[in-house]
């Protein structure tokens, strides 16, 4: 194989599967090596691999059907093909935002930004992902797709490689990349859930508009009208994404902006240091306020546009709750916000965040008197202030 020749013949395919499963840690620098351009990775590997889930499932589906306590369920065609298209389409938009992510938390790791490499190395580790899809083949085997889990393995052997990570840092950064995989999944899922609805309601002679409410075991009532406007902010994002990648141009907000909202006092609490940074996708500023012996830290994030995913929350409905003897931690959905709140009482300490206009989240937490001076500071950036800047 020569050095810049797309990877498009079969064989080369599964030798190159075959090998980042194998033996990963001889493959890694084979795969840096390598030359690749984006479009090479995808359309020669990402998008072969990636049809295998969505396809065996589709198959999987009309020729056995889904069962569970003897009652067996088998999709129509229709809609079972419109959602093997789009959880294809969306799966392949997951893996561009989650190698974007990985390149913009490089640094906060001690490792090297380089956006080659962390699309090889999201792509390549999500083979035993892809390649678990073939189960889906048999729906009653579907539970055999958790050895896909060998990804976050992949990922833990390739950050060191492509990335540079220090060794010591390789543990919180693949944790990072985990969590924001997870959440990427379950959006994902989401949407898939909501235009896959929105289709077949249009095939079937009704208005493609969602509306009404659907329980989920677990998770309560979902507003699906909800979860169809926020659906259509994401892609109106996804476009706007695709513009400011094109023309190099920031989406958010200066971070001298936001580190300006800051204030020099909280209540009894005075500001002892501040800082801000800011990248394409977004911007962050944060600042530390102390008082005698108590103190608290306050974050302002600009998510620019990735902050049309927190529209999901509301039409999730997103609520939990947990006690403890000394203390309890919340988080709820109210008027449209995820609102989280921690609070121990023996030790004084707590957090309380807030999202605000489907962009910003405010976040103030340190040892304070009571949780209302948590409350206190995130009020005390001024929210009206962020949702104006959000309309600018």
């Amino acid at each position: 194989m020569t050095p810049g020749d797309p990877i498009s013949s079969e064989r080369t395919l599964t030798h190159r599967a075959k090998a980042i499963i194998i033996r990963p840690k001889e493959e890694w620098p084979v795969v840096e090596a390598e030359p690749r351009t984006t479009k090479e990775l995808f359309t020669g590997y990402a998008m072969i691999l990636a049809a295998i889930g969505p396809v065996c499932q589709l198959i999987g589906g009309q020729l056995f059907g889904f069962g569970a306590l003897g009652v067996t369920y088998r999709p129509s065609l229709v809609g079972a093909l419109i959602q093997a298209i789009i959880s294809y389409g969306l799966s392949l938009v997951g893996i561009f935002i989650l190698a974007l992510i990985v390149n913009a938390l490089a640094p906060t790791f001690n490792s090297v930004a380089n956006k080659a490499n962390a699309f090889k190395l999201v792509i390549y580790s999500s083979t035993a992902a892809w390649l678990a899809g073939i189960f889906f083949l048999i729906p009653s085997l579907g539970f055999l797709a958790i050895v896909s889990l060998y990804s976050f393995f992949l990922l833990y052997t390739g950050l060191p490689v492509l990335m540079k990570t220090p060794e010591q840092k390789v543990m919180p950064y693949l944790i990072s990349t985990i969590v924001a995989s997870i959440v990427l999944f379950l959006l994902v899922g989401a949407v898939i859930g909501a235009i896959t609805a929105s289709f077949v309601n249009l095939g079937s002679g009704y208005e493609d508009k969602i509306e009404g409410e659907m329980t989920v075991p677990g998770m309560g009532k979902v507003d699906l009208g909800k979860l169809s406007a926020a659906s259509a902010q994401m892609e109106v994002a996804a476009k706007k994404m695709e513009n400011a990648t094109k023309s190099g141009e920031s989406t958010a907000i200066p971070a001298a902006t936001l580190q300006a909202l800051l204030p020099a006092n909280i209540g009894r609490f005075a500001r002892t240091e501040v800082e801000s940074s800011s990248m394409a996708a977004g911007a962050h500023a944060s600042a530390r306020y102390e008082a005698g012996d108590d103190n608290l830290r306050v974050e302002v994030t600009d998510m620019a546009i990735a902050g049309a995913f927190a529209g999901l929350g509301a039409a999730l409905n997103v609520q939990s709750n947990k006690e403890t003897a000394t203390g309890y931690e919340r988080t709820q959905t109210v008027d449209g916000r995820i609102v989280s709140e921690q609070w121990d009482k023996e030790s004084r300490e707590g957090k309380y965040m807030t999202t605000l206009a489907n962009r910003f989240m405010i976040e103030a937490s340190g040892k304070v008197a009571k949780v209302d001076e948590l409350k206190a500071a995130v009020n005390a950036i001024g929210p009206d202030k962020l949702a104006a800047l959000a309309k600018n």
